[in-house]
């Protein structure tokens, strides 16, 4: 029998995010996502669920523009981090929800107007199309479903997390871990009966990365209505 290597051991995913917040303060922007403020401000605020809701910008956005929101992540580290940017921004603690649970087997009971999720990748192993999908399931009729993903990996992603370069580091992704349009629609798997594609498309931003440098990149966005009972 061959002893697995350390490469072929499953990784905790849990440990990792821990160990991933931990190398710094603060490991996002802490702003909303563009694609989140463009769709959300069109929308009647009711209850939103912010999925993989990292340090909180996108979820304390929305709990700003009169949302009650539910954001979830399998890190403790980030929950801290969501509810210290809320104290900061003034918002109440009933306004926002946090749950440490891990995404690949946590099944919403609720319905919610919004859900979305904002580059749901991880360079562990992760069943990124059925949480997608359970979480479509969890949109209320009348509501939307926002997914934005990279279109393309960021130019750092090449390094790991002490800055040295390889092939994919330290933030290996798979092949469909950059989903085209096509590709996000059909992992979605929304039936055309039930649902309205509002938007599909790819967006490019301007973004500074992590050491500082700046960028230009691809994001697929999807934004789908669930239809009304007829």
């Amino acid at each position: 029998m061959v002893e697995p290597t350390h490469e072929d051991a499953p990784v905790d995913a849990a440990a990792f995010w821990e160990d991933r917040y931990a190398e710094r303060r603060r490991i996002w922007s802490g702003e909303p996502n563009a694609a989140l403020v463009d769709a959300a401000s069109r929308l009647q605020p009711g209850r939103a669920l912010d999925l993989g809701c990292g340090e909180g910008g996108d979820a304390v956005w929305l709990a700003e523009q009169g949302w009650q929101v539910t954001g979830v992540d399998i890190s403790a580290t980030a929950a801290a981090r969501c509810r210290a940017l809320a104290a900061e921004r003034g918002i109440a603690d009933d306004r926002v929800t946090w749950l440490v649970c891990d995404l690949a087997t946590w099944d919403p009971t609720d319905r919610y107007d919004l859900v979305t999720s904002c580059f749901l990748h991880s360079p562990v192993d992760f069943p990124r199309a059925a949480v997608l999908r359970r979480a479509a399931a969890a949109v209320a009729p009348g509501g939307h479903l926002l997914v934005v993903a990279h279109a393309d990996p960021p130019p750092w992603s090449r390094r790991n997390h002490h800055g040295v370069e390889g092939v994919g580091g330290g933030h290996h992704h798979g092949p469909h871990d950059f989903p085209s349009p096509d590709d996000e629609r059909a992992e979605l798997g929304l039936d055309d009966g039930d649902w309205d594609i509002v938007v599909s498309e790819v967006r490019s931003r301007e973004t500074t990365g992590p050491d500082g440098e700046q960028a230009t990149l691809r994001d697929t966005v999807t934004l789908a209505r669930r239809r009304t009972a007829r």
